[in-house]
């Protein structure tokens, strides 16, 4: 069967066509789906709507009913669905750079309601009862600024670096300064928990009313990567683990020993799961809040860790929108239904580039690089906040989304479209048929990042920025899976199953796997499960299994188990041809797919994007093979400038084309902005 999409060329706003041709007899399908089912906004557990939130930065000023009133209105009519309080720093803090940034000058505010005061509480609890009132969800971020850190951290529990007892990470941005907030020991439960009290007791009028999410940014500890961080007992704690000791290795500089480095991340992992991201969760449900988390960059195998939080968020374009799929699929296999990202930080650059100036055709081309990576929860880096007739305050590394800016007159029809794609994103569950093992071990190994790739914040190559599956694998709709996830799958009828994700076939490739995840893929390739095993891995850590290459030989020697992924794929792919566009799909309870295809200027964005690098003058034709539903079927798609598709095929393979039409102003294509501002 074929199946082709046309569009006449009328500038912005064509109707659509689709034409089905089978053995040269055509028939006409319907191409659009009502209007009113294309918007649907789908509420799930967590937010009351699919419309997008936004951060809401509130200075260490004074906070005022009018102010919160007046913003609050201005969200809800440009079609926000919500916001996420965010407490950060006193504007006079850094007054150098504002002045030379921007010409402004802010003076020492002594108004400013007291870090956790009564009076701060009430105001926080008035925004979220006005929130409530006219229906905007209303999160908090759990603490000022980030990484997470407090005024009643002693030194026993801050942060701490091996070999240097005077170390102490101060937060550089608290809504507390000059008063100083150290940032906590991430290693120990206690100090969370120490950090934790107060914040919680001052959010408990937050709290009230509808059920909010707790949010907590991601790693951004400042210690000389990941190679010296360090806690009380933490060197007897490894020898009991691994049988040696590890300080002569950390004298000598750890990262001379491989083997002995991932040793130390295994246990890393374990000290920062136990003593902050479960505590962080359990705190949250004891708030009765939802915890909503980064946990990019974490020295943990994150996508276990992500699988621990009630909402798992990712990031864009600090980091490249393929990092989402690691998010998304650790989502997918943990049964979580939303995949929050903040969305558009420090889009043009950082700390920020043409502040103000920002065009939505950019920013369209962003979130649709979102959803073709299983986002389906944007919220907006951000909104400052500013007393009512005023716009001139600034959050220095963000787009800017409020009053007087440049995107506030396409706000609420770019909202309604985010909207309408979230609202379909969050329908069903994230299509899976091919599991891709997560190069998490090669990333431990290698150690640092080459100096082209750091960046702020970004250190090591564990992080996995910058990975993604092998190209014979793109219309497979691939997903990542680790150690963790593969533990937990269960073989049945050819597949494996894991949360929401159903595999019918395994790939490796990979320099390094851990013993554990060797031998569990060992028992599922006994049970039947096709595995691509593309090269021989070497096992990790200093300690060497004598039976790890006789795993390998009786894998390979499996009749299910192939280095050609041609020999082992268990079905044709879902989508097949030549160039195809990002994409993501989402299957519903009765068998059919809605299946999100992006505009092709967000295919493959790297950070930072230039200011309108969404231009767009042509249609794009593209055909490719479309296998669903027991059936083949050839698809041309012309995608229109700045347009995104999204497909329904039901079980039997029909298709309809819904009605996602967006068109944004026409960007203007600046040069790309030196970074002015220095701290």
């Amino acid at each position: 069967m074929i199946v082709r999409r046309r569009q006449n060329m009328r500038r912005y706003g064509m109707r659509w066509s689709l034409y089905v041709a089978l053995l040269g007899v055509f028939t006409m399908v319907s191409c659009n789906q009502s209007v009113e089912n294309a918007q649907e906004s789908v509420v799930n557990e967590y937010y009351p709507s699919s419309k997008p939130s936004t951060r809401w930065w509130w200075f260490a000023t004074e906070i005022k009913r009018e102010d919160i009133k007046y913003q609050l209105d201005w969200a809800k009519k440009n079609n926000f669905g919500g916001v996420e309080v965010a407490w950060v720093y006193p504007l006079y803090r850094y007054q150098k750079m504002y002045e030379r940034g921007y010409g402004r000058y802010y003076p020492k505010d002594t108004t400013a309601q007291e870090w956790l005061s009564p009076e701060w509480s009430e105001m926080v609890a008035y925004t979220k009862r006005y929130a409530d009132t006219i229906g905007l969800a209303c999160d908090f971020s759990f603490g000022s600024a980030w990484p997470v850190a407090g005024l009643n951290i002693d030194k026993a529990h801050s942060s701490q670096i091996y070999g240097d007892s005077t170390f102490r990470q101060l937060l550089t941005f608290s809504w507390a300064w000059p008063d100083t907030m150290y940032v906590i020991n991430h290693l120990d439960a206690e100090s969370f928990n120490l950090f934790a009290a107060p914040v919680g007791a001052a959010l408990k009028g937050g709290l009230k009313g509808s059920k909010s999410a707790l949010f907590t940014d991601s790693w951004e500890i400042k210690l000389s990567g990941t190679n010296k961080i360090w806690t009380s007992g933490f060197d007897q704690a490894f020898k009991d683990k691994f049988g040696y000791d590890i300080i002569p290795y950390m004298n000598a500089g750890i990262d001379s020993f491989p083997d002995v480095r991932y040793d130390y991340m295994l246990l890393l992992d374990e000290y920062v799961t136990s003593g902050f991201y479960k505590p962080y969760v359990a705190k949250c449900k004891e708030l009765g809040a939802w915890s909503r988390v980064q946990c990019l960059a974490a020295p943990a195998d994150v996508m276990t860790t992500y699988s621990l939080v009630d909402i798992p968020e990712t990031e864009s374009m600090l980091n490249n929108p393929n990092y989402s799929r690691i998010v998304s699929s650790a989502a997918c296999l943990s049964s979580k239904s939303t995949v929050s990202s903040e969305t558009f930080t420090c889009m043009y650059g950082f700390p920020s580039t043409y502040i103000g100036q920002e065009q939505t055709a950019d920013l369209k081309m962003v979130a649709d690089a979102m959803f073709a990576h299983g986002v389906n929860h944007h919220v907006y880096h951000g909104m400052p906040y500013n007393p009512k007739g005023s716009d001139t305050v600034t959050f220095f590394a963000t787009t800017y989304f409020g009053p007087g800016g440049s995107l506030e007159p396409e706000l609420p029809a770019f909202n309604s479209y985010i909207e309408r794609v979230s609202g379909l994103m969050k329908k069903g569950r994230t299509y899976s048929d091919v599991a891709v093992y997560i190069p998490y071990e090669d990333g431990v190994m290698k150690g640092a990042y080459p100096p082209e790739r750091q960046r702020v914040w970004v250190w090591g190559e564990y992080e996995m920025r910058y990975i993604d599956p092998a190209d014979e694998l793109e219309g497979y709709h691939p997903l990542w899976i680790n150690r963790h996830f593969l533990e937990r799958a269960v073989y049945e009828n050819g597949r494996i199953r894991v949360g929401d994700a159903v595999f019918s076939s395994l790939y490796v490739d990979v320099n390094y796997m851990d013993v554990r995840a060797l031998k569990r893929v060992l028992v599922l390739a006994k049970k039947g499960l096709r595995i691509c095993l593309k090269k021989f891995p070497t096992q990790p850590g200093k300690d060497k299994s004598a039976d790890y290459k006789n795993m390998l030989e009786e894998l390979t020697a499996m009749e299910n188990v192939s280095s050609q992924w041609k020999d082992v794929a268990g079905s044709r792919p879902l989508i097949e041809g030549g160039s195809l566009p990002e994409y993501w799909g989402r299957i519903q309870k009765d068998g059919s797919l809605y299946l999100f295809l992006a505009q092709w200027p967000s295919k493959d964005l790297k950070y930072p994007i230039y200011s309108g690098q969404s231009i767009a003058k042509k249609t794009i034709e593209s055909s490719f093979l479309l296998n669903y539903g027991g059936k083949t079927q050839q698809i041309t798609i012309d995608f229109r400038p700045y347009q995104s598709v999204m497909l329904h095929i039901d079980k039997y393979g029909k298709i309809e084309y819904l009605d996602i039409d967006y068109t944004p102003n026409l960007p203007v294509v600046r040069p790309r902005e030196k970074q002015r501002m220095n701290f």
